[in-house]
């Protein structure tokens, strides 16, 4: 028992230990901002990463993003004989959803797995290789060279990520209650229209945002951390995933609570 009790302590005050670290390794990256203009090579070389490279994937999971969330919708109304008197509100409850959680998250996901964990498999190389420690030897700080570019790419291209997301996930949306349930385009998008409101996209916006930041901030942290050769690499690579995974449902699950 008292084994237990001490197991749980290590992992708390581990997780503290790291928290603060993260916390630390945010503030000095933040630092170099003021260098975007300065860096901007290396900044467009990973918005690249991030946005271009990215984005027929990201295509790809919006399209049937909106097709799940108006299968989800309609099979619920459906149960109930609810499709016709539902109608000039279906359109609407699926941008609502589409905006505010689903591509959001799902899109923050795709990219924690693409992008995150290649940031620390990328990292996580230099650094056994000792890479890292060259470029400090060079007067390069790792943080300005290395972190600063991938975290500002992340958190201005993840929102530009969701916007395209966005919009393909309406027309999936629309395709699914056209084909199964013959709505019309005016139907459909009539009732998005009624009933947008501005807030739905801003605060599917600014979770975009938390999100693209948090992937790439711990992606660069757990590649700076790597350790053990090419095992090392592998093990961060997944731990990168993992981490921005865990933190972006409770980063959503926060914003639910709060907003």
């Amino acid at each position: 028992m008292i084994r237990i009790i001490s197991n749980i302590g290590k992992s708390i005050l581990n997780f503290i230990a790291e928290f603060g670290q993260i916390a630390i390794f945010l503030y000095r990256v933040i630092k170099y901002f003021p260098r975007i203009f300065k860096d901007r090579r290396l900044v467009l070389e990973q918005m690249v990463v991030v946005g271009t490279d990215s984005l027929p994937l990201v295509i790809l999971i919006g399209i049937f993003t909106g097709v799940i969330a108006a299968l989800q919708a309609t099979m619920l109304f459906s149960k109930f004989n609810l499709i016709d008197i539902t109608k000039p509100f279906l359109g609407s409850s699926i941008s609502t959803a589409v905006f505010t959680e689903l591509t959001p998250v799902l899109t923050a996901l795709v990219i924690a797995g693409r992008v995150g964990g290649a940031i620390a498999a990328q990292i996580g190389t230099m650094k056994v290789s000792e890479q890292i420690d060259a470029l400090e030897m060079m007067a390069i700080d790792k943080n300005r060279f290395l972190a600063m570019p991938r975290v500002f790419a992340a958190l201005t291209m993840m929102p530009v990520l969701a916007v395209f997301s966005n919009i393909v996930a309406l027309l999936g949306g629309y395709l699914l209650v056209a084909f199964k349930y013959d709505f019309s385009v005016y139907q459909f998008f009539d009732s998005i229209q009624q009933f947008f409101q501005m807030k739905e996209i801003m605060i599917g916006l600014s979770k975009s945002l938390l999100f693209g930041a948090v992937t790439a901030l711990l992606g660069c942290h757990v590649g700076f951390s790597t350790e053990g050769g090419a095992e090392g690499v592998g093990k961060s690579t997944v731990r990168a995933f993992t981490l921005s995974a865990a933190s972006i449902i409770v980063i959503d699950a926060l914003f639910g609570y709060i907003v």
